[in-house]
């Protein structure tokens, strides 16, 4: 490698797992079989609840898990509305389910896993509007599940994060639930790609600029990224009115293509006068957090359980 990465992360290429977003079916083929290559994790203290809910107008229900503390001492609890990563082309709520358990033992707060459906399949805004019908459910369903509308955090990593920061928008514009916080881990943002980061970063692990192009193409059609025509929702850096949304984290790490489009929009919250933590790791990388025995990775994930704690407080 061309790059300065952390000497751990590093010594752990090797093992990683190399995704090809030319090939989506192959693509979802090898991540799954990474996935299932053990059970999923489970926790004795976490009741994990699988429901679903009213999609959006015309289109299928929506499942959801839910992560409840068993002996939550309080109640009603926070939330974490989390949106897993994945281009928009892969994952799902089994990919995050470890984190998810993680977080909720971690903060106390109930977990909410959203199952979006995927591009190329369902292009913008199926998953959005995925991600909106499950927040409605959420809100609506609050005393019922013994949790607080108003301290929902929404959670994202990756694409994710992009669709969290378009659900603020959205949620803002809507009228719809309030978000206390928005935690936006290396997000997808800006279908440009005209960055710095985005045209140096060509072949670093994780993710890179060809991976990039084939996210935005099957999220928003062949002939849509780059254009005039993509909205704000789509692609959240092309956001003009940021302000009135919830305080925000967000993380970026240094040889990701995603990093300048991070820290673009953390200048652009700060300017529309929204709170905003961003944290740049040195020496990492898109997805090297999943390296989790390298002291960065150790400080990355101590310092996103204390930010959710607080914010959720």
């Amino acid at each position: 490698m061309p790059h300065r990465l952390d000497e751990e992360l590093a010594a752990a290429l090797p093992a990683l797992l190399h995704v090809d977003l030319a090939d989506i079916p192959a693509a979802r083929k090898q991540t799954a079989r990474r996935l299932y290559a053990a059970p999923l994790a489970t926790d004795p203290v976490i009741s994990v609840r699988n429901v679903r809910v009213p999609g959006p107008a015309g289109q299928p229900d929506v499942p959801l898990r839910l992560f409840i503390p068993v002996e939550a001492s309080a109640r009603p609890l926070p939330v974490i509305y989390d949106i897993h990563g994945g281009g928009y082309v892969l994952g799902s709520a089994d990919s995050v389910q470890g984190r998810d358990i993680r977080l909720c033992r971690q903060t106390g707060a109930v977990v909410v896993s959203v199952d979006y459906r995927l591009a190329p399949e369902h292009p913008y805004p199926a998953a959005l509007e995925d991600c909106y019908a499950g927040l409605l459910w959420l809100s609506s369903h609050a005393s019922e599940i013994g949790v607080d509308r108003a301290r929902i955090a929404v959670y994202g990593q990756s694409a994710g994060a992009g669709l969290a920061a378009a659900l603020t928008l959205l949620a803002r514009d809507r009228g719809g639930p309030s978000l206390c916080f928005q935690y936006l881990g290396t997000p997808a943002l800006d279908d440009r790609l005209n960055t710095p980061s985005m045209q140096r970063f060509t072949s670093t692990p994780g993710w890179y600029r060809s991976n990039a192009e084939q996210s935005w193409k099957s999220y928003l059609g062949l002939g849509l990224p780059g254009t005039d025509g993509v909205p704000p929702y789509a692609a959240p850096a092309r956001a003009t009115d940021l302000s009135r949304l919830p305080p925000a984290y967000i993380t970026a790490m240094e040889f990701d293509p995603l990093r300048d489009e991070g820290i673009g929009y953390a200048c652009a919250l700060l300017h529309a006068d929204v709170a905003v933590e961003l944290h740049v790791f040195p020496g990492t990388f898109h997805g090297s957090v999943g390296v989790n025995t390298a002291e960065v990775s150790r400080r990355e994930l101590a310092e996103e359980t204390a930010v959710l704690t607080r914010a959720l407080r």
